[in-house]
């Protein structure tokens, strides 16, 4: 019945047919679905049903409801292509399809059968409850019958998960159980007999005290919560283990007969030194998928995260251990499948001239070989799906490990898979490697150097085992001495073995030979680009293809693990393979190919610095800029800033990078960038840049403009003196050059200046002087600017009535202007000015309307700045729990 349907309760509840997934629509259809369903192939009454959707007080029209739900649901049924199996059969409905095809059904038979099969109980356990994705999905939805039926479901998990550990702790493993059990308890702390196993495998573990205080916390929470004693059960346990009782040692496993053929046992020694990958190895440990996949860049140590947890869960596989390198980064050496399963075949016993000459016959042995035993086949190096998937078991009990550099994608439509995807070592992971190789006190003794050197070698740990080696080799070569022949141009050169295990350099050069030559050139053209990460748009521009070409060539270097996808379409090198790309390109690349594309980098990020800039700052507009350039974020403040926030290192790079008319003009696109997300420190830095730029240009109008900027920097870093310097300069500058608009721009930041250094008679002064400017040189925005800076230096000074007068004119202009960032800071400035006249009333209308423009401006400077002063406010006003909130 339902050939072809599944239906899943153990988590969300999901119906798919042969046509895909039936769209059921609202939390009955799917309660409706689940309680039929826990009754497969038997009616149940209406009224039951009733009672489960809506409880004791169903509404007057729950008949007709339930009618409509019941059509709803059989139209979708049909629509997923399963046929009519929703059948009306008096006193209610009928649910037409056999047990097989609902997973809750699927589970509890496995689960009666594992309990008739000790031996294999634990595997077929483990399968079982393989198929819980989470808790049921109509816990806490239904009421009446179906709710104890999933309270029935889940005491059967629990009790499943019971039996599991119980049995793996009679095979031995109860160095696994701990944690295992650890995580259960946090869920179920109250179960007793979770907590006995626990106790047991800890105290197997030789943790005898972590045993007993295991007992001591359940104890005194059955005392808490109900008055109540541990069972008789427990408590024999626990005195069991306080005298050390022989019984509670694990019992010697019957001897198993001499099996015809040897057990394989071909997993190669695991690594002499090896670090981290912890969260990887439990994760390995906890999987019930019958394919797990370690995947990563070459060097990043998969086939060594693969081989440790082979030999620590080899006693899981009694029936022997298969290994096989499939050198699948290599189209011309990798292995055919047909060589694959002769391999395999072979280390089960069969005879070479008994093994099939055709591939589906190889398969179909192979299968039978292994159906009932529990092997762990472990292929490195895989290429493509086609190389894994004739090997993957097809008995509960059995494992296909895999490692590979590629993503491997379609082996999950095929089976479940449990991927590990394996990145660089942590920093303190990539020392203990590094020590494991040298000996602590080498590294303890040059501790900076050791962190350099692992930096150096990008945590990866091809290049941390190699340097170790370089050093292990020569032990009174200082680690300093290493680290700047790493620091110097011949990088990959130095991570190296002479005549020895390949170097970085070749692991990169195996997985960049098997590329596309797309994909292949945007690697080249990538790899100069001197920022940390990178989009798909920048890709498309540098390579001079379209958007959707690019992005191929983009998921063919992430799915290579050259690339890691950092989300958004956004990707990065790690340092070690960018430092490849840039050689490649060098070697490869035409001068004039890498030119262009280094012209079309700077390029965009001009040109996006200008579309943000227009949003940013749109009065900020002595840099035009005509460009065919696809801007990659919307038109909004939002958007711009959270994607200048993602390429804020790329700027800064770049801006050291350009060549002087990009780099100057940058710096001042950026300033409303810098003016919303602080930055201090990289904005004198970008402004430094800006300025060399304009000197090495010799245009006085350019570099006054740099001279203000930097100015401006040093200014948000209260660095008032040395922006007073660069103000100066910039003063005489303007006006040699005749730019009276920047010379009305820059007295104003001097009095701005001025007034932060309380000499508020001279700030006012120099603002009056450069209000005039702006007057004459008809500059409404500049007026706006002065009218403010005046307002909020007369209210410094304690006079109020100028202030407001001042205040006031600004803010209309701001307004007339639609300047919602320049309106904020007049607000604000009025906020202030009130506060300091002690009308706090007032001031917290002003500062209040300030916030929240700014907050939906993304100035989170000024918002600061605001928070603040409203501080301030509530201080006044004699509420300090307000203010220090």
């Amino acid at each position: 019945m339902g050939a072809g349907v599944d239906i899943r309760l153990l988590g969300p509840v999901e119906v798919t047919g042969p046509a895909g997934p039936a769209e059921l629509v609202g939390v009955r259809q799917r309660a409706l679905v689940a309680l039929l369903a826990l009754n497969a192939g038997s009616v149940v009454a209406r009224a039951r049903l009733i009672d489960a959707l809506w409880g004791e007080d169903p509404p007057r029209t729950a008949v007709r409801t339930l009618q409509s739900h019941v059509t709803r649901v059989r139209q979708a049924l049909r629509t997923c292509g399963s046929g009519d199996v929703l059948l009306a059969r008096e006193p209610g409905y009928l649910l037409a399809v056999g047990r097989d095809r609902v997973d809750a059904l699927r589970f509890e038979d496995a689960v009666r059968l594992a309990r008739t099969e000790p031996g294999a109980a634990p595997d077929r356990l483990r399968a079982a409850l393989g198929l819980w994705r989470a808790e049921v999905g109509i816990a806490g939805v239904v009421d009446g019958w179906a709710a104890r039926e999933v309270e029935r479901l889940t005491e059967l998990r629990v009790s499943a998960l019971e039996d599991l550990w119980a049995g793996e702790l009679d095979r031995g493993g109860h160095a696994t159980a701990v944690d295992e059990l650890e995580r259960l308890l946090a869920t179920w702390p109250g179960r007793e007999r979770l907590v006995g196993l626990h106790m047991l495998a800890l105290y197997r573990c030789g943790r005898v005290a972590d045993a007993l205080e295991r007992y001591e916390r359940l104890r005194a929470r059955l005392a808490d919560e109900l008055g109540a004693d541990p069972g008789p059960r427990l408590r024999a346990l626990h005195t069991a283990i306080l005298r050390h009782d022989p019984g509670l040692e694990p019992a010697i496993e019957p001897a198993r007969p001499v099996p015809a053929a040897p057990v394989p046992a071909q997993l190669p020694p695991p690594a002499g030194h090896f670090s981290g990958r912890a969260a990887e190895l439990t994760g390995l440990a906890r999987a019930t998928e019958p394919v797990l996949l370690i995947r990563g860049t070459g060097g990043a140590g998969k086939t060594a995260l693969a081989v440790r947890w082979a030999h620590q869960a080899r006693n899981r596989f009694p029936d022997g251990q298969l290994f096989v390198d499939l050198r699948g980064h290599d189209p011309d050496t990798a292995l055919t499948p047909a060589a694959v399963l002769t391999h395999a075949l072979r280390g089960l016993g069969v005879p070479g001239d008994r093994v099939p000459a055709e591939v589906p016959d190889q398969t179909a042995l192979y299968r039978t070989l292994v159906h009932d035993k529990r092997i762990l086949v472990v292929l490195d190096n895989a290429g493509t799906a086609d190389h894994v998937l004739p090997l993957v078991p097809t008995g509960p009990g059995s494992r296909l490990l895999v490692t590979s550099r590629r993503q491997l994608a379609a082996l999950a439509v095929h089976h479940a898979v449990h991927a590990v995807d394996l990145g660089m070592l942590s920093a303190p992971e990539a020392l203990d490697l590094v020590g494991r190789i040298l000996g602590p006190e080498r590294v303890d003794r040059e501790a900076g150097a050791a962190a350099e050197l692992a930096d150096l070698c990008d945590r990866l740990p091809l290049a941390l085992r190699i340097a170790a080696a370089k050093l292990a080799a020569r032990p009174h070569r200082p680690v300093a001495d290493l680290v700047a022949e790493l620091s110097g141009p011949d990088r990959l050169d130095t991570l190296a073995l002479d005549g020895e295990s390949p170097g970085v350099r070749a692991v990169f050069a195996s997985a960049y030979q098997s590329l596309s030559e797309p994909a292949a050139r945007l690697l080249r053209l990538l790899g100069p680009h001197p920022g940390t990460s990178f989009t798909t748009h920048l890709a498309a521009t540098l390579a001079g293809v379209p958007f959707g070409s690019a992005r191929r060539s983009v998921d063919e270097l992430a799915a290579a693990h050259l690339i890691t996808d950092k989300g958004a379409n956004r990707h990065r090198f790690h340092d070690l393979i960018r430092l490849y790309a840039a050689e490649r390109a060098h070697a490869e690349e035409p001068p004039d190919s890498t030119a262009a594309a280094q012209t079309r980098l700077l390029d965009w990020y001009l040109a996006i610095t200008h579309a943000a800039n227009a949003i940013l700052d749109p009065a900020r507009d002595r840099v035009t800029l005509e460009s065919d350039v696809d801007i990659p974020f919307p038109a909004n403040r939002p958007a711009a800033l959270a994607f200048l926030d993602a390429e804020h290192t790329n700027l800064m790079a770049v801006l050291h990078h350009a060549d002087d008319p990009v780099a100057w003009r940058m710096c001042y696109l950026l300033a409303g960038y810098f003016e919303s997300r602080g930055h201090h420190r990289d904005r004198i830095l970008a402004y430094h840049h800006g300025l060399a730029a304009a000197i090495r240009l010799g245009d006085p109008a350019t570099e006054a403009l740099m001279r203000s900027g930097l100015g401006i920097a040093h200014f948000a870093a209260r660095s008032y003196e040395q922006g007073l310097e660069h103000f100066g300069v910039a003063l005489t500058l303007a006006r040699v050059s005749g730019d009276q608009r920047g010379e009305g721009h820059v007295r104003s930041n001097i009095s701005a200046t001025l007034g932060r250094l309380r000499r508020y008679d001279e700030a006012i002064e120099v603002a009056e002087h450069a209000l005039a400017v702006h007057t004459a040189n008809g500059h409404q925005h500049g007026i706006t600017l002065v009218l403010s800076n005046i307002g909020c230096l007369h209210a410094r000074a304690g006079r109020l009535e100028p202030a407001l007068e001042h205040l006031t004119r600004g803010l209309s202009l701001a307004r007339k202007e639609h300047d919602i960032r320049l309106e904020a800071g007049i607000l604000l400035n009025l906020g202030e000015a009130y506060r300091r006249a002690g009308n706090h009333d007032c001031a917290m209308h002003y500062l209040t309307a300030a916030l929240a423009l700014l907050r939906q401006q993304g100035d989170r400077c000024t918002e600061a700045s605001t928070l603040s002063e409203i501080g301030l406010t509530h201080l006044g006003a004699g509420d300090p729990v307000a203010a220090r909130d």
